[in-house]
């Protein structure tokens, strides 16, 4: 294995840190700081804010035969596009770079009509529509940085980061991305250059576009850092780092200074939205520490996610929410919980490919809860073969994340005192030390975050939290 590269530093720079000419001003600014301290940077950028979506709906267009709305988004796009290049870049930078844009677009409008044509958007295709958005923006960033004295050089990202065929949402294939960072983008950084590439997206071994699925930029940074064995992850948003819960319910939430991989995973996973889920994966698995800053406010420290985070007398460190969930519930009074009962449930989420954020078991029920409604027509008639069935939508997930719950005593006690007022429909604690969950109505989430919050972060540890600077910023 190759040996830790601490002078090298992965900056991951989301939509709204390159939603325009000025964002990506700003954003060339901070690289450029971190190169004055000696630093190498590799830079990945999401597509401009609100792109991603608009390629969704292009592509959604035109596979209902609608290729006029299609091409009518695609045009938006293209002038948004140009006009962001043309403020940004002096002299014949635009010139140069404009054939190149207009390129891009001219074979977007080509697979938008062929789409329409066809009247069908496979899983393949989509990937490809929705892959111009990061195809685009690094390619504007890589200018940008070249004109601000940053030896910027574009990277087309579906030659680094190899994947598996599931379109959609594909399995990055490590091994053989460490080989093609090792070819591609290491030679640059030690020629002195700042290498850009698109985050979200890939290719399979057939060179055929692949994406990561939503929020998979802070994925193509996480697995570029850990095959550069880079000395540090830095995800560039616009907040202070991870909050201690959303400021848009709570404006008085707290920066958490120091968390620990373990933590950020379980809050990413139950509705943080500053961190994706995977992120962290390769971090972990190369003790790399991840940054979560703020490009509209670089000089705040944000919050350093790492291996082992020092230890912390509040018992919490975050509160997450995650809305749009169904709960089963699957009764067997003919099974009576009989051998092979539980694994034919759960044979049948398998199947489908159905995701379960908890379950809850009696003697001759189960609950659970999923946050994907595409299938559940078909899961439900599959169970209905062995048990009743019901459901019950709109609700919400309330995760209470933070080190060594169970050593604090009547820690639950407090929690259910705080939400007294709301129903609890499910709970689960002692899955795992470090989250306790509830389920409950969606309309009591910000009541309910609102409680708990002034119960357990009124008085907090300073060296774990800012209590200085308790931030409004509303989060992506």
């Amino acid at each position: 294995m190759s040996t830790a590269r601490e002078h090298v530093v992965v900056m991951k720079f989301g939509g709204t840190s390159v939603e325009d000419a000025t964002a990506m001003r700003r954003t060339a600014a901070i690289v450029e700081g971190r190169r004055k301290k000696g630093l190498q940077a590799a830079v990945v950028v999401s597509a401009m804010a609100k792109v991603t979506d608009l390629m969704i709906a292009s592509g959604a267009a035109a596979g209902r035969g609608d290729r006029v709305g299609a091409l009518a988004i695609s045009e938006r796009l293209r002038t948004r596009h140009l006009d962001t290049a043309a403020q940004l870049l002096q002299g014949d930078r635009f010139v140069k770079l404009r054939p190149a844009i207009e390129g891009e677009f001219d074979a977007l409008d080509d697979l938008l009509r062929g789409i329409a044509a066809v009247g069908e958007l496979t899983p393949r295709t989509a990937d490809l529509v929705v892959s111009f958005g990061e195809r685009l923006s690094s390619r504007i960033v890589a200018e940008a940085f070249d004109q601000h004295g940053l030896n910027g050089a574009h990277v087309d990202a579906r030659t680094c980061i190899i994947t598996d065929s599931t379109y959609g949402k594909a399995v990055p294939q490590e091994d053989a991305i460490e080989a093609k960072l090792a070819e591609l983008v290491l030679p640059l950084l030690e020629a002195g250059k700042t290498p850009v590439m698109g985050g979200f997206i890939g290719s399979n071994e057939q060179g055929i576009t692949t994406t990561l699925g939503r929020g998979g930029s802070d994925y193509t940074a996480a697995l570029v850092g850990g095959g550069l064995h880079a000395g540090a992850i830095e995800i560039w948003t616009d907040v202070n780092g991870i909050m201690t819960t959303d400021p848009r319910i709570c404006p008085d939430a707290l920066r958490v200074k120091t968390i620990s991989f373990e933590e950020a995973a379980e809050l990413a996973y139950f509705g943080a939205k500053v961190l994706h889920p995977a992120t962290i994966l390769p971090a972990v698995q190369k003790s790399i520490p991840v940054w979560v800053l703020n490009s509209r406010n670089a000089e705040n420290e944000g919050t350093k996610i790492t291996a082992m985070a020092p230890p912390c007398a509040s018992p919490f460190k975050s509160i997450a929410a995650k809305k749009r969930l169904t709960i089963i519930d699957v009764v067997a009074s003919r099974m009576l919980m009989s051998h092979g009962y539980l694994k034919a449930v759960f044979d049948v989420f398998d199947k489908y490919q159905c995701a379960i954020d908890m379950v809850s078991t009696s003697e001759v029920s189960i609950s659970l809860t999923v946050d994907s409604n595409q299938r559940l027509p078909e899961i439900c008639a599959e169970l209905s073969k062995i048990a009743d069935v019901k459901l019950e939508g709109n609700k919400a997930l309330i995760c209470m994340v933070g080190e060594d719950i169970r050593g604090h005593n009547g820690i639950a006690g407090r929690v259910f005192s705080a939400v007294s007022h709301v129903n609890v429909r499910m709970i689960s604690q002692g899955a795992s030390e470090i989250n306790m969950s509830f389920m409950i109505d969606e309309e009591d989430v910000e009541e309910a975050i609102k409680s708990l919050h002034q119960v357990f972060f009124t008085t907090v540890d300073e060296t774990v939290f800012d209590v200085a600077a308790r931030s409004a910023v509303v989060p992506i």
